[in-house]
């Protein structure tokens, strides 16, 4: 037997092994031994992991965080969940977008309320980081955004469709948060918002799509441009602007748009970063922002990151690495 075809058996067995495994733990599940079955399902994690089999470690707590899941046993399914974290750090296991869709369905049935969950999508975008970015990988983000959104979570949902690369999909989410919670006179500040911390966050790509795809989809915009809405043209011009990269052409439109701007406060600050990533603006004196101010500018805009250039940023399309 060829080295090949040994540790296919080997596979097959060690398969075939897990599979009756779980068969008698779905035994005692579906019994309501729930205690013994969590109890055996954690035992077997730490064997399996004491002989390196960590496939096979990961394939059982998944299945078992499922199944007690289906029995509405979260605690236990959220504590198999962690295990199957735990393999995925201690197994130094590349990201996948099998292993990504996996831990997004965990997330989409752990109860919406409960504190494992943040510690559980804390945990996950943190191991993704050995993928892209800092803040995790974007297809993570990207699921995770899908699942809130359909649990009209619209605000912890349009936070990770920014750090994805989905701006379609943040498009179609903001078009039913700003239909179902905002008011018709602020349908425009819904995707100004987002438009300008996508190219904060130098992801200018995302930043065109989420306006494209948002202005053709709103049943309360007619079609443009140029819009009705004058704050939607100065997106319009801001978006053609970066790609232009005219320091006069960003200042001009900046001041002649300054109504539509003070309408929310936190446009000029965006502004600001936006003019030093795509325009090589010097940054101003640091302010000391408190408060509510100040840590949404640090999370968005990564206040301790290096400055790059311009010329670099405009190639840049990839999220800001943030603290």
């Amino acid at each position: 037997m060829s080295e090949q075809e040994s540790l296919r058996c080997s596979s097959a067995r060690n398969r075939g092994g897990v599979q009756r495994v779980e068969g008698k733990l779905r035994a005692s599940v579906e019994k309501g031994d729930y205690y013994e079955a969590h109890q055996m399902y954690r035992t077997l994690f730490f064997r399996y992991m004491s002989q390196a089999k960590h496939a096979e470690a990961r394939e059982l707590m998944y299945n078992g965080a499922l199944l007690f899941f289906s029995y509405n046993q979260q605690n236990s399914a959220a504590d198999l969940s962690m295990l199957v974290l735990e393999v995925l750090e201690k197994s130094e296991t590349k990201v996948e977008d099998e292993i990504l869709e996996h831990l997004a369905k965990l997330f989409s049935m752990m109860d919406q309320n409960s504190p494992e969950r943040v510690a559980f999508v804390s945990r996950a975008l943190k191991w993704t980081t050995g993928g892209s970015g800092k803040l995790g990988h974007p297809k993570l983000h990207q699921l995770l955004a899908v699942t809130l959104w359909k649990e009209q979570n619209y605000s912890e949902s349009r936070y990770h469709f920014l750090h994805s690369s989905d701006g379609e999909g943040c498009a179609q989410m903001l078009v039913e948060f700003s239909a179902s919670r905002g008011f018709r006179s602020e349908v425009d500040m819904f995707v100004a918002q987002a438009v300008l911390q996508f190219l904060c966050l130098k992801n200018k790509n995302s930043a065109s799509v989420v306006f494209s795809t948002y202005t053709e989809k709103h049943p309360s915009i007619e079609k443009g441009p140029p819009f009705v809405q004058p704050l939607l043209n100065f997106i319009w011009f801001l978006l053609l602007a970066v790609d232009g990269g005219k320091l006069t052409v960003f200042t001009v439109l900046c001041e002649q748009y300054q109504p539509s701007l003070k309408r929310d406060p936190m446009y000029n600050e965006y502004l600001d970063r936006i003019g030093q990533v795509f325009f090589g603006v010097p940054p101003k004196q640091s302010p000391s922002y408190g408060g509510l101010l100040g840590n949404l500018l640090n999370s968005l805009m990564g206040s301790g990151e290096d400055d790059d250039g311009a010329e670099e940023a405009q190639e840049d399309s990839s999220p800001i690495e943030l603290d």
